[in-house]
């Protein structure tokens, strides 16, 4: 399944230079490994254009400190 999601510049700048492999978002979507996140920039209520895809890995659930209706995503380059 492919989720497109809005994401800040702040994050977005560093998944697309290969620094931040990982997502915290709520879990509202029933995430699976293998689902595809289309990452797409959103900056002043609008999207930039730029966008980038990423398959899922791993998914964090119940990790003591955090929500448990967030999860965190590991992603790799499709």
């Amino acid at each position: 399944m492919e989720h497109d999601l809005k994401i800040l510049p702040e994050y977005f700048e560093p998944v697309l230079e290969g620094k931040k492999n990982f997502e915290l978002r709520k879990n509202d979507r029933n995430y699976k490994v293998g689902d595809t996140l289309l990452l797409r920039e959103w900056y002043a209520n609008k999207y930039t254009g730029r966008e980038v895809k990423r398959k899922v890995t791993y998914i964090l659930e119940k990790a003591v400190g955090i929500d448990t209706r967030y999860v965190i995503l590991a992603m790799e380059e499709e």
